[in-house]
């Protein structure tokens, strides 16, 4: 099945193309920014060889879901979706923090737990916590965005005392995202979910902050099935998750974490449709909707006729 992993496009007005880990994004005149998500996947921040079948219109159709849904929170950079793979919208200048959001120690924070670490962005751990067991209150662990590498924890005081972000503005900055939180969680339980955690960015245009990026989606955020959390977690079993959390596990088992220097593993073709299959379950999940796959034979020619329409009507 043909998966776009690439996109090379001109459009009218264009001046510059940033390509990401997963999104393709297009700059072009009067502030308009057009970003296409492919099936591209990345893992420990490195771009995996393959790409995954109906993966960029997962994302893509999630963070449109998402984005409609907590506009009355936070502008939010979405101006229109004139196809399944396609955003466009505003051109924020984004802030060069990611705001994490975590309500359960899981994934990378347990891995660090594990290793003795009880200080996390400022943040004091208590000792004897459980993998996935379930904070208080939600807990905010920003990180720096990592051109190149990883990106790196980096606590609120450090954000300001390095002027990566204005106080008055960070401020704005978590108390946007906590909201964010509170509401994802919410569609969340109503859907049998549980918002494990989360990623937010945020960018700024004209003076006002915006909310940018994807929104709730299995590659910035972790889903935990909320019928099966209790029992799980008190016989010491695995969470059954929707999320790429699997992904890094199954690399894990091959021996890859990112290291400088590791070559990522090569998936095999039932891997990469199980990998499908989970993305569009937490589509149906988390939106109540059937997921429509469409037809991936000329999906560029689609992504191209789609954006020059919009643009030009």
């Amino acid at each position: 099945m043909k998966t776009l992993t690439k996109t090379n496009f001109n459009f009218k007005g264009q001046n510059k193309v940033y390509y990401g880990k997963v999104r393709d994004v297009y700059f072009l005149e009067n502030d308009t920014l057009i970003m296409i998500t492919t099936d591209r996947i990345s893992a420990f921040d490195v771009i995996l060889p393959q790409g995954i079948p109906y993966k960029g219109q997962v994302l893509n159709q999630i963070t449109e879901h998402f984005l409609d849904s907590v506009s009355d929170i936070v502008p939010v950079w979405k101006k229109a979706c004139p196809d399944p793979n396609v955003m466009i919208g505003i051109k924020c200048e984004p802030y060069p923090v990611e705001i994490i959001i975590r309500k359960y120690i899981t994934g990378s924070l347990w891995r660090l737990y594990k290793e003795g670490v009880r200080n996390v962005c400022g943040i004091k751990l208590p000792d004897n916590l459980k993998e996935n067991q379930e904070f208080e209150e939600p807990i905010l662990t920003p990180t720096t965005k990592a051109q190149i590498g990883h990106d790196e924890n980096i606590s609120r005081d450090d954000i300001i005392k390095q002027k990566l972000i204005p106080e008055e503005e960070y401020q704005q900055i978590e108390e946007y995202a906590f909201k964010l939180f509170e509401r994802g969680s919410k569609i969340a339980s109503e859907r049998g979910l549980i918002l494990v955690d989360t990623k937010y960015e945020f960018g700024k245009y004209n003076g006002k902050i915006y909310l940018i990026d994807e929104v709730h989606t299995p590659d910035s955020s972790r889903f935990f099935i909320k019928e099966e959390y209790e029992t799980r977690f008190k016989n010491n079993q695995p969470q059954k998750q929707l999320s790429k959390e699997f992904v890094r596990e199954w690399l894990m088992q091959q021996g890859f974490k990112g290291e400088p220097g590791q070559v990522p593993p090569t998936m095999p073709e039932d891997f990469i449709e199980e990998v499908s299959n989970k993305y569009i379950q937490l589509y149906e999940y988390i939106t109540g909707k059937k997921f429509n796959k469409l037809e991936t034979d000329n999906i560029e020619e689609r992504i191209f006729k789609n954006i020059e329409n919009y643009l030009n009507s």
